[in-house]
């Protein structure tokens, strides 16, 4: 289970972001929309222990991650987390088996590479340098990289921004039966693929933002 409780963030600016109290259950699916610029990305990198809050806390299985040093945090992420990033964050000189075989390095045993690539239809492209691909394909690739490591917690931010609507379908599902007990949280901008989810939450509900001088 995942908590949020007096969650805030500041920047740079001293403008921030205060969400609401949430709770996400363990087996349970979660599509945040909203439109850009709402505080979606911030939120996962909050949940995930990428961003520190200046408030509050995230708290996964009565464990609050927030309070963690920055080596247990990357801990955390490594054995819990499966985190698909928009911009993907892949090595683009390496082949896509590459690119899910250094998960090793961190003991993430990644035998079932060949089963996952051919479920997200990119098997064809294992031994092809990451630099070569499509968009699309590079974030079939991320999305392989998250749930290599069969992870309780998924958080995917705009995992199908780059695919059309037909693959979009067929990549949130794959999600969703990789997910297992575990919780997905997923950003997305397409409310057509929202009733995929257990639940659907709109962000412009759950986030306000401040100004500088109010965040103050």
């Amino acid at each position: 289970m995942i908590q949020t409780k007096n969650l805030s963030i500041r920047f740079a600016d001293g403008s921030g972001i205060r969400y609401r109290d949430m709770t996400f259950d363990d087996g349970r699916s979660y599509a945040l929309l909203g439109a850009s610029g709402c505080g979606k990305t911030t939120f996962l990198n909050l949940l995930s222990g990428l961003l520190t809050p200046a408030e509050g806390s995230v708290l996964v299985d009565g464990r609050d991650i927030a309070a963690l040093s920055p080596r247990e945090r990357d801990r955390f992420r490594i054995h819990r987390v499966g985190y698909i990033f928009q911009d993907f964050k892949l090595l683009e000189e390496l082949t896509v088996q590459d690119n899910l075989d250094v998960l090793r390095l961190e003991g993430v045993d990644t035998s079932d590479m060949d089963t996952l690539l051919d479920r997200l239809g990119i098997l064809r492209l294992k031994r092809r340098r990451v630099r070569r691909l499509s968009g699309g394909e590079k974030q079939r690739v991320a999305i392989a990289r998250a749930l290599i490591k069969k992870p309780a917690i998924i958080l995917a931010d705009e995992p199908t921004g780059n695919l059309n609507f037909e693959t979009g379908e067929a990549v949130v599902q794959t999600l969703l039966d990789n997910a297992g007990g575990g919780t997905l949280i997923a950003v997305t901008h397409d409310d057509r693929l929202a009733p995929r989810f257990d639940e659907a939450l709109d962000m412009n509900g759950i986030a306000s933002w401040r100004s500088g001088r109010e965040a103050e």
